[in-house]
Order: structure tokens, then sequence, then C-alpha cells
């Protein structure tokens, strides 16, 4: 995945955590708000190396001040408001007093806040605040996510995935994967060119085999999906258009061509990333959420190496084929 697939990703992610929470009820509002102070105390730990913690862990519905970092003298208010007024009310609560030598901090998580920047506050305790640099909304975060090197922008993107992802909807499953098989399957395959569909076998020998580790846990996650993905070949396939075999070849391919530049856990991820890249390029996408799509496409590597397409096999192993 490259920069830009990150970055759109955690764009996607946070304007529909914004979403969630201006037009939830009440009740989940709060418990909304609730989640995104977690959230936004792991997200900026990440981002800005800083070392946050939730003060309401500790005191149940804290006023003015949501996370605390006590290292770098960082206080920050996290609201669904952005008001001048809720800022002031804010850097007006006594509590305050207690942080005076920190630096004040305010994340507008659901709309945009660049007209707070520009406004003068009552400070009553001279807290440091400059609202230039200390107000944040989704526009200004995702600034700093587009500037930063893609490593961390890779780490970001996988705490996201963690924190705001959704369980798997599978229905919407099915119909991703019919659209992304229609894509990687472009080319005409005739009888001499198909392959053997495998058994599934001794995953866990194979992983061992090519010393994969990092690679493991995500095979693990989503072997579970081979009897889906099987029978959605078996679909295309009934009906004579052969697309289980051009997919799986378009995954070989990838996986012939990349093999001699990377390593194991590498080479894995790198399949997957150029799996990727040939998808979004191609005049046959049909737009889908980012997410969506890395399902689809980990779902279908991952059953690529079951069926014995990539990576090697223990020596000695024998497998059936129909």
């Amino acid at each position: 995945m490259n920069r830009t697939h990150y970055y759109n990703y955690i764009d996607e992610k946070l304007h529909i955590l914004a979403h969630r929470i201006t037009t939830n009820g009440k009740l989940n509002m709060l418990q909304s708000h609730m989640h995104s102070e977690s959230f936004y105390q792991h997200f900026f730990n990440l981002l800005y190396d800083y070392d946050l913690r939730n003060l309401n862990e500790s005191r149940q519905n804290v006023e003015a001040i949501d996370l605390v970092d006590d290292t770098n003298k960082i206080v920050i208010q996290v609201s669904s408001q952005n008001t001048k007024r809720k800022v002031e009310l804010s850097l007006s609560k006594e509590l305050i007093k207690k942080y005076s030598d920190y630096t004040f901090k305010f994340i507008s998580i659901a709309k945009d806040a660049k007209a707070l920047r520009d406004k003068t506050y009552k400070n009553p305790f001279s807290i440091t605040f400059n609202p230039l640099e200390d107000i944040y909304d989704i526009t200004s975060i995702l600034n700093t996510v587009l500037l930063a090197d893609i490593d961390k922008q890779k780490e970001i993107y996988q705490l996201i995935k963690k924190e705001l992802g959704s369980e798997v909807d599978i229905v919407k499953l099915d119909s991703n994967l019919a659209t992304v098989i229609n894509i990687l399957a472009k080319e005409n395959w005739d009888e001499a060119n198909t392959y053997n569909t495998t058994n599934p076998f001794e995953i866990e020998r194979k992983i061992t085999y090519n010393e994969l580790v990092l690679a493991k846990d995500f095979i693990d996650e989503y072997r579970i999906f081979y009897g889906r993905v099987d029978k959605k070949y078996s679909e295309f396939d009934t009906l004579g258009h052969n697309k289980s075999n051009s997919v799986l070849a378009t995954i070989k391919r990838k996986y012939i061509k990349l093999k001699s530049k990377s390593l194991a856990d590498e080479l894995f991820f790198a399949i997957i990333d150029n799996i990727r890249e040939e998808i979004l390029e191609s005049s046959n996408f049909i737009q889908i959420p980012i997410d969506e799509l890395d399902l689809c496409i980990d779902i279908l590597v991952v059953d690529a190496f079951i069926r014995c397409k990539i990576f090697e096999n223990p020596e000695g192993y024998n497998y059936a084929s129909s």
C-alpha cells in the first residue's frame, strides 16, 4: 500500500467517526464521545509522539480536560462542539489551575474548526494556549498525516483499522469479492491454461516451512474464508467464466515476479500491495471503500496461499487435486 492509500483510508475513517457522533442519539453520542476520547488518546500518541493518558479513566466526566501528557506538559479537551463558548468554558474551569504550566489543546472531533483559530479567548488562569496551533480538527490532523513518512502512516493506518474497523458484513463481502474477482480475471483461459483446484492442507506446516512470522497471524485470521471464496469461484466457474483460474494466475504471477526481491513476510505483504495497485489502476475498478477492498484482497491472497499457488510447499508433501 502506498502513501495515498494509507491517507485515504485514514481520511475516510475519521470522517465516519465524526458522522457517527453528530447523527447518534444523546446516549449513543455520549458513548461515541467516550470512545473518541480513547481513540484520540492513542491516535495523538502515535501521530505526535505524545504520552497521553485519559483522565476520565480515573475520574468520571472530568470537565475541561480529557487527556493529559505529564511528560510533554499537555492537556487536551476532546469535544463534539466547536464554539468559542465551549473553548472558553474549558479554559475557565478550576481544574485548569492544576495545569497552569501546561499547554492547553482543543480537538474538534466532529466539525471544522477553522473559524475558531482567528478568535481571541478569555484565559483566566493564563494557561499556554495558541488558537492557531492548539485547535485541531479533522482537516488539520489530516494535513499532519499527509506530511508524515510512510512508516508512520502505516502505523496510523493499522491503529485506525483496529480501533475503527467493523465486523465483517458477509453480504457485502460476497458482493465485493465478486467485484474484485471480476477485476482480476482479465484474461481468457482455455483448457490448456487451467489449474487444478487444490484442497486445503496442513497450513501450519507450510507457514513454518516458508518462515512466515508476521504473516502467520494474518493467514490464521483469513483462512476461515476459504470455503466462501471457493463457493464464489465455483459460482463463476459454473457459468463457464473460469474466473478462479484467472485470479489465481494473477496472484501467482505477482509471487513469481517478486520472490527474487523479497524474503518471507516482506514477500507476502508485497504481493498484497501489488494486487491492490493493479485493482486501483484498473479501468474496470468499481469504487468500494478502501477497507472493504483491503479485506477482499487479503482474503484472496490467503486463499491462494492455501491453494498452493504462492510460496513453497514442504518437501515431500502430497496434496489431493480435483
